[in-house]
């Protein structure tokens, strides 16, 4: 084994835990964190990692999955519900910002080609920073983040052609009639490796998720994600773009939120190898010796990018204040212009000093970002409050209200077994809206046919559980058997919503205090429910209070069940049996044709004198008489409620 890659690997990791926690108790954004720790270890620091080149190859993985993640988030009904924000805004942000930065790349002695990618660089923004930013905000659903959540979709997908126009924008004129043919080959070789993804992916992914293996599907998504990326990059193509396209394929499968949430934890890892990668591309001799330029490019393209992006916003008819706010929030450089640069370096689009002051510049607005946000409101009330024209402040356009959320305060429930049945059975039965999550895809299937609203995936992956609206949940069910599953479910919801009222099913006693630490609200044990059941089922037969039988199951559960799980708790306080009906019981009994009873009234019979017995109630047929008459005549088949109080027994 090669150790020294090995240690490079554990120095890398050591020190990445060390400044992200760092930067999380600073607030600051991960990605910035990575990218410092990046310039510590790289060449231009102490030097602490040997081979840069095999870290840079762990890179190479990270941009693969996150293209690849990217192509699962992306939702055509997203689109389709954005599509304003997502094809007009996105379409002018980019456009604006890519023509900035060729005037301003041409000023700084770029050639046009150069200059052009230039502002494919700095017409990108942080999609990680800005959704996470906007969901501790609770931002994400108003009306500037989602037009900030539009413009970032289409910034994400024209990360895709700006990376195949890449090499040909570093083409000369002597190498310009091989661009068509080589675009044509390759379009032609997408619509072939299209075609056959959507026809055969689909069909592998059902047959594989029929096996019922988390593992075995986990290997077939990292199979598609690598093979396609390959297949691509064979025929002339990036690697990243093969990851977006396997992504988007496998998106539009039923158990896209599955993939994702799959692929997520090794995503995160591979990532920060990238960003670190990126960081130690970063001299920073050079950083320190241009401080001053650098700080003032970084504010200089934090106000162009947030006047353009501000200024799309208003074309689509956004008030003023809006119109701040999705320009600050959009005006750092973005992961995916690391992503583009590192291509474009390759092509010799970025090399020298202007690689450097883009770096440096880039990891600046990504730190102002948290700063700029939290003033954002501020800055867009001042303006607001300047006597500027109405229709300016207004809008052009009467603002669309919010999506409703197609559920909100329902129920989610995890598993669709026996319980989970019910559940839903009840909860439809008193008109409760709820979500299902179901491992089953046959299941899924055929309750969506059904119209029943029920989703492929596991819930222990948190895109499953926001899925299925977590966040706009009012309680959560856990009605699976697994227990290693529940608790990871439970832990994750409290996690994710601290108010949610959440119940957890299991079969044993010993996992209820866990589960009640991790978050559950209740537990319900399936052995000692049905022991209570039992239990409340004796007391009714001893003919104790309803009223005192609800208070003993109550007490039980109170309790934790102890009084089931150990001899030596005291009794509960119930009233004494024996003592208030000694040997008393209720039976039933039916009068046969030939029975010298069948003809008597129940004064003739005396059967409290003859029998010990009192007759409670008589059925005949459909009609009952409670608490019959002495001259009440009995008939043959007649049911009798006989109360038994000790004397003599026989048969009536």
């Amino acid at each position: 084994m090669d150790t020294h890659l090995f240690r490079d690997i554990v120095v890398v990791l050591v020190l990445s835990v060390a400044v992200l926690f760092l930067f999380t108790r600073l607030r600051l954004p991960g990605i910035v964190g990575f990218l410092v720790a990046g310039t510590l270890l790289g060449p231009y620091g102490p030097g602490l990692i040997s081979d840069t080149a095999r870290v840079e190859e762990l890179a190479e993985i990270g941009v693969v999955l996150l293209l690849f993640t990217i192509g699962l988030e992306f939702s055509l009904a997203e689109l389709v519900r954005l599509r304003k924000s997502v094809l007009l805004g996105g379409s002018l942000q980019c456009l604006l910002t890519i023509g900035a930065g060729y005037w301003a790349g041409l000023w700084l002695g770029l050639l046009p080609l150069e200059a052009i990618f230039l502002g494919f660089l700095l017409s990108l923004s942080s999609t990680a920073i800005v959704m996470r930013l906007l969901q501790q905000r609770y931002e994400l659903d108003t009306p500037h983040g989602r037009t900030s959540l539009g413009i970032l979709i289409f910034q994400d997908l024209a990360v895709v052609p700006m990376m195949l126009l890449t090499p040909f924008l570093a083409e000369r004129a002597e190498g310009a009639p091989v661009v068509l043919p080589a675009g044509l080959g390759v379009l032609a070789a997408l619509l072939l490796l299209l075609v056959v993804a959507l026809w055969l992916i689909p069909r592998l992914l059902d047959q594989v998720v029929r096996t019922r293996s988390r593992e075995l599907f986990l290997l077939l998504v990292v199979t598609l994600c690598a093979g396609i990326a390959w297949l691509t990059s064979a025929a002339g193509l990036s690697l990243a773009l093969g990851a977006f396209l396997a992504g988007l394929i496998t998106s539009g499968s039923p158990y896209g939120r599955q993939a994702l949430g799959d692929i997520l934890p090794f995503r995160e890892v591979f990532t920060s190898f990238f960003f670190i990668s990126v960081g130690m591309l970063l001299d920073l001799h050079f950083l320190l010796a241009h401080a001053g330029t650098i700080l003032l490019l970084a504010v200089g393209v934090v106000l162009v990018k947030a006047f353009l992006a501000g200024g799309s916003a208003l074309l689509l008819g956004l008030p003023l204040r809006l119109a701040v706010l999705v320009g600050i929030t959009l005006s750092q450089v973005g992961e995916f212009s690391f992503v583009l640069s590192r291509s474009g370096a390759g092509h010799g689009l970025v090399a020298g000093e202007i690689g450097q002051f883009f770096l440096a510049v880039s990891i600046l607005t990504m730190a102002f970002t948290p700063w700029l946000i939290a003033a954002a409101p501020r800055l867009a009330a001042a303006l607001g409050s300047l006597p500027l024209p109405p229709r300016l402040l207004r809008g052009w356009y009467p603002l669309p209200p919010p999506p409703a959320p197609p559920l909100a305060q329902h129920l989610v429930l995890v598993g669709f077994g026996v319980n989970g049945r019910n559940v839903a059975r009840a909860a439809r039965a008193v008109d409760i809206p709820y979500h299902i999550i179901e491992m089953n895809p046959d299941t899924v299937r055929r309750e969506q046919a059904r119209g029943e609203i029920i989703s492929y995936g596991d819930a222990t992956s948190l895109p499953v559980l926001e899925g299925a609206g977590l966040d706009q949940a009012h309680a959560l069910v856990v009605a699976i058997a697994d227990p290693v599953a529940t608790r990871r479910i439970v832990e994750l919801a409290r996690r994710l919503r601290p108010d949610l009222y959440i119940i957890a099913r299991t079969r044993l006693l010993e996992e209820v205090a866990d589960l009640h630490k991790l978050g559950a609200d209740e537990v319900i044990p399936e052995e000692y429910e049905t022991a209570l059941e039992i239990f409340a089922r004796v007391l009714h037969h001893y003919l104790l209070p309803p009223e005192e039988i609800r208070r003993a199951v109550a007490e039980i559960r109170a309790d934790a069940y102890q009084m089931l799980r150990s001899p030596a708790r005291p009794p509960l306080n119930l009233c004494d049996l024996r003592a208030a009906f000694p040997e008393v019981r209720v039976r039933v009994e039916r009068l046969t044709p030939d029975s010298p009873l069948a003809t008597l009234t129940l004064a003739e019979a005396d059967l409290r004198r003859q029998r010990g017995v009192t007759v409670l109630a008589v059925r005949r047929e459909q009609e009952t008489f409670p608490n019959p008459s002495p001259d009440f005549q009995l008939q043959p088949g007649d049911l009798l409620v006989l109360l038994e109080g000790g004397g003599p027994g026989g048969q009536a």
